[in-house]
Order: C-alpha cells, then structure tokens, then sequence
C-alpha cells in the first residue's frame, strides 16, 4: 500500500480557502469589514511568514460560526464552494489526484483550516479522506472552539497519526509515502514522507527542497 497526502491551500488550491472564508462572510456582511478584514489579513501574512499563533488565529476564525444557526452556515457555504472555491481549483489538481487514485493509493487531503470549510472542497476533488482542524460541535452546532489537536505544523503529524491508528495503520503500512505541499509550515510532515514534494512553494520552502533535492512542481 502506498500513501498520498494533499495540502489544499495554495496547492491543491491557488489560493486559501481560511482566508477566503472570512473575506466571503465580510462581503456578505456576516462580519463588519472595520473589525475583521484587516485581522484577516493580519493573520494570513502571519501564516505566509511561519509566525502564525494557530490558537489565536481559531479563536478569531471558529467565533463566527457559533453566532449562526447551522442552516444558515450551510447556505452561505454553499454559495462559497461557488463562488469562491471552484474558480481557484488548481488546473493540475485533478490530474494529480487522479494518477494517484489511479495507481490505487490511499489518498488524503490533510489541512490547517477546519473541516467545515474544507469537507466539501474534498468532496468535489474526489478525495474521501479528510484530515483537519475540527470545530468542536454541540447539539449539532458549532461552539466557536476547536476540539482537540489543531492540523497545524507538527500537530499534522499528530493527526495523520491518530487517523491512521484508527484505521489500524501506521507508517510501517506504506511502502512509499508523498506529501504535496507549498508551505513552510509543512516541513515537519514533508520530512516525515519518503516523497516530499514542494507545490507551487513559498520561497522558504523552496529554498529548503533544491538544498535537499526535492522535487519542485506547479499545478497552476
């Protein structure tokens, strides 16, 4: 058995589906543009830079979903997939996704932004497997925390290896394993893979591949 794992922002995606979550609520004026687009903002060049604080990042990103029915966080989702998601799937995407698939790999998308916004963004790439930040839910809605460890960093290690046990599997069930990622965030789960690969990626990361001879390609 062999292992793919998917990073979805600004891989399998070219932009990022967190940051564009909050701008889509903003323009829908769910949230005041004063208060939260510069903080958006802020949080997203944190993110780029590797100086992000995940904890204060989820307090400021789960908050709104608490303040809204599940009903309507459903519609307004769904307008997102459209309006904002399927115009940013890679063009390389689906043919990468596919190959795999096709060469019967297990395929994940494993993500730091929550399973909300990204479950339906898995769906229509054809990936069954999710891991991501999980909002933590109560009587089916959300409380405006995460629950349990966030997929960020070294906690992505954390939560592949917590899926996989739960499947009754471990890195010793691979043969082979790759991870496609653009971030610098990301390199303590691309050194974990016996093929890291380096997606569209932000100049640290690139830096760090062509020091270690890693492959180095574009889905856009």
């Amino acid at each position: 058995m062999k292992l793919a794992l998917f990073d979805l922002d600004n891989t399998l995606l070219t932009g990022d589906s967190d940051f564009q979550w909050a701008q889509f609520l903003i323009e829908q004026k769910v949230l005041d543009r004063e208060v939260y687009e510069a903080r958006n903002i802020e949080f997203y060049e944190q993110y780029k830079a590797g100086t992000l604080d995940i904890h204060e990042f989820l307090d400021f990103q789960l908050k709104p979903l608490a303040r809204h029915p599940r009903e309507q966080l459903d519609a307004w989702r769904s307008e997102f997939m459209q309006k904002k998601i399927i115009p940013l799937i890679a063009p390389g995407a689906r043919d990468l996704i596919e190959k795999h698939k096709l060469e019967r790999n297990l395929c994940i998308i494993i993500t730091a932004t929550n399973s909300f916004v990204t479950a339906p963004i898995a769906r229509v790439l054809g990936i069954d497997h999710l891991i991501a930040t999980e909002p933590e839910q109560k009587n089916g809605q959300f409380t405006g925390k995460v629950s349990g460890v966030p997929c960020f960093r070294e906690g992505k290690i954390t939560r592949l290896e917590q899926w996989l046990d739960e499947h009754n599997l471990t890195w010793l069930s691979f043969l082979e394993s790759w991870f496609y990622s653009d971030s610098l965030n990301d390199l303590p789960l691309l050194k974990k893979v016996t093929h890291p690969v380096a997606v569209d990626p932000d100049a640290t990361l690139e830096g760090h591949a062509r020091r270690n001879g890693w492959p180095v390609i574009s889905l856009r």
